[in-house]
């Protein structure tokens, strides 16, 4: 693949050999969700208390966006 001229804005940038290996690197990795949580993270998360009126709003939002037809528009 050749470097290209980018131009960001006034300037002209050339991507980088490095650059160009690090991107095929990346793309190669498989998918990765991360780290699962800890015992104690787990735990602490099951503690966590959700205000009703939070939980009540937030449902509202969900079954609201649910029924929207058509991309942009407002029910």
């Amino acid at each position: 693949m050749k470097d290209q001229d980018v131009t960001p804005g006034d300037e002209k940038t050339r991507v980088s050999d490095a650059t160009r290996q690090a991107e095929r690197k990346e793309a190669q990795m498989p998918a990765d969700a991360g780290q699962e949580p800890t015992a104690a993270e787990a735990a602490a998360a099951e503690r966590n208390d959700v205000d009703p009126k939070v939980a009540a709003s937030e449902k509202a939002f969900v079954e609201q966006a649910a029924d929207v037809k058509g991309e942009g528009r407002l029910p």
